[in-house]
């Protein structure tokens, strides 16, 4: 897929729309310094070419009964490329999954993943990581506070 071209318009409007969706087309539309039916127009064209990818309410885990956040580095006894796709389908069909990255230096997948308590966490990890005879291994680390916590792409910044 070709990357889109973005003037500094589109730019600033995503930046806009990721501190918060639900602005009115005015309210954008007075930060930019266009009409409103141009930046829905614009809008529509971001989601058309896939820069958007959608809108999404943000719900604080604690408030849902799942205060535990974990990072797991999962190593892969193999890595072929159906392995590769079986563990991350796995991974996706996991509701306390939030994050599933397949990476390069000492792990294959990097995991973000929430749980009510460490029983719970235990209960995921045995479906998803003891039970797959491809996991050769898996270090935990357990979240202590989010100071920084964010699904904001700098998009002002590129370009």
């Amino acid at each position: 897929m070709a990357t889109p071209a973005l003037d500094a318009t589109d730019r600033r409007l995503l930046d806009l729309l990721q501190q918060d969706a639900g602005r009115s087309l005015e309210s954008l539309a007075g930060e930019v310094a266009l009409s409103a039916a141009a930046v829905q127009r614009r809008i529509r064209r971001l989601k058309r070419d896939g820069v958007i990818l959608g809108e999404v309410a943000l719900v604080e885990p604690a408030a849902v009964g799942l205060p535990m956040t974990f990072v797991v580095i999962v190593e892969l006894e193999r890595e072929r490329a159906e392995q590769i796709d079986g563990f991350r389908r796995k991974a996706a069909a996991e509701s306390q999954v939030q994050q599933c990255y397949y990476v390069t230096g000492e792990g294959d997948f990097v995991l973000i993943a929430l749980a009510r308590d460490m029983d719970d966490f235990e209960a995921l990890t045995r479906r998803l990581l003891f039970d797959d005879p491809n996991v050769r291994r898996f270090r935990t680390s357990v979240v202590m506070g989010r100071p920084l916590r964010g699904t904001a792409v700098p998009a002002g910044r590129a370009g």
